[in-house]
């Protein structure tokens, strides 16, 4: 036998291998030391989340085949909202919210927030909203976790440095019964976003940029991890917009590495331990894609898909009906304050139907409590009035979803809008042939004072 010059590393020794941020969650969650893209794994989950949409397919699954009596497997670690037909006269979805109170009820459930008094939602202190942003405002999101929910933008979470993904019912109903769920490890796309931020352009203009860039394919079963200065400037919230859209790439899931703004968030919202983890600096990503975020400027996506890229400046022929801020993606407290910035920066009023959605209960209060930054103490819910905007609404996913037809904002008519929200499918908002402009809340303010797409420079130059 020829003698060996060289000796390979071992690779099953304590040969340290270095490994992706996501490759690294999910190695720890299924008790291994390591794991390569492509492997399938079981994995440990410590957060399960279901919504009134697809909690009664789940129930339904779990009882089926753990049986009518058996107990989810951990009641603390289960959290069911209700969030998305909610505010309707729908006998269907009434039903679909009484099933999951039944259920909670049956299992105790530690987190169920409830909304019982369809009339008024203050009257429910229970009540917090869109269910991914309640999930960050009340603590279920922590770095280095992994949180799964039968909703596509469970992937939101990864802004907290945690594997999050959307799942199906099935697969749902099996984690009910046994906290664990069997996983394909997914390759790591980086993105490395450098430069200072322009002041007309926020997270949402970054992700449509990167989504028009790679397709709506160009992820698919991939996790996006998102590094750079820029990255490290943004907000939670504005973490939380990079995040959720990840699944419009087709990702498998997003995420942000934890730091400073991560824990300062979390403080207060969670009494659990966490240990965040990082990818290796010789970590090995299928793919790398570089911006100068200050080179960038205020995108859409165009009807009727969200790669469907096109500068906002380009498109200020566009007549449109209606505008919506609201959301997952573009409902959060630092939404509406960009979206009054614009207002206030105009000082003129609305010249379509504009409506506003606040995410959750805690953001429907700061919309009427916050003072925006240099209006002289004027709120939010102020500025909009002012601006002639529709009052602001209960908090729940709107018409972002369609829903039934009474559904507030619904458009039941083939419409054109601008829209915060994540998709523009046809038929995404209600009716099939509407046309859908998703923007960030700067475009979708200054395009509602205009009455056509506009570039958000044109107020805050």
């Amino acid at each position: 036998m020829a003698p060996q010059s060289e000796r390979s590393p071992s690779t099953t020794g304590s040969v340290k291998t270095a490994m992706t941020m996501t490759e690294k969650i999910l190695a720890r969650a299924s008790e291994r030391s390591h794991l390569v893209p492509g492997e399938n794994v079981w994995v440990n989950v410590d957060v399960l989340m279901t919504h009134d949409v697809c909690g009664p397919g789940t129930i339904g699954i779990f009882k089926k085949e753990f049986g009518e009596n058996a107990k989810v497997w951990d009641r603390e670690k289960i959290v069911i909202i209700p969030d998305h037909y909610i505010f309707t006269s729908d006998e269907r979805a009434n039903r679909n919210v009484d099933i999951i109170r039944d259920f909670s009820v049956e299992q105790n459930i530690k987190y169920f927030y409830d909304i019982k008094d369809l009339s008024d939602f203050k009257a429910n202190p229970d009540y917090k909203g869109v269910c991914h942003i309640a999930l960050a405002q009340e603590g279920h999101c922590r770095p280095g976790e992994v949180l799964l929910g039968t909703d596509s933008h469970t992937c939101n979470a990864g802004a907290f440095g945690q594997f999050a993904t959307g799942i199906g019912n099935t697969d749902a109903g099996f984690v009910m019964g046994t906290g664990k769920l069997l996983l394909k490890v997914p390759p790591t796309l980086r993105f490395v976003l450098d430069g200072e931020m322009p002041n007309y352009l926020l997270a949402k203009d970054l992700i449509l940029q990167i989504i028009g860039e790679i397709s709506v394919a160009g992820a698919t079963y991939k996790s996006m991890e998102f590094v750079g200065s820029t990255v490290e400037s943004l907000t939670m919230e504005e973490r939380m917009t990079l995040c959720n859209m990840v699944v419009e790439a087709g990702g498998k899931n997003g995420v942000v590495p934890a730091d400073a703004t991560t824990y300062e968030y979390l403080e207060g919202k969670t009494t659990k331990d966490f240990e965040p983890l990082y990818s290796d600096q010789n970590a090995s990503f299928l793919s790398e894609y570089r911006f100068d975020v200050s080179k960038l400027e205020p995108v859409v996506a165009k009807p009727h898909s969200p790669d469907n890229r096109g500068l906002v400046r380009e498109c200020k022929d566009v007549k449109i009906d209606r505008v919506y801020i609201g959301s997952c993606t573009g409902g959060k407290t630092e939404d509406f304050m960009a979206a009054a910035k614009v207002f206030l920066a105009s000082g003129k009023k609305v010249k379509v139907p504009t409506f506003l959605v606040p995410a959750t209960q805690k953001v429907w209060l700061d919309v009427y409590t916050l003072p925006v930054p240099g209006s002289g103490g004027k709120t939010c819910s102020q500025i909009f009035e002012e601006a002639g905007c529709d009052t602001p609404a209960s908090p729940n996913c709107g018409a972002c979803l369609g829903g039934p037809r009474d559904t507030y904002a619904r458009m039941n008519e083939p419409q054109v809008c601008v829209s915060t929200t994540n998709r523009n499918f046809p038929g995404r908002m209600g009716h099939k042939e509407g046309q859908i402009y998703l923007a960030s809340p700067y475009t979708a303010a200054a395009s509602a004072l205009t009455g056509f797409v506009t570039d958000p420079r044109e107020f805050l130059q």
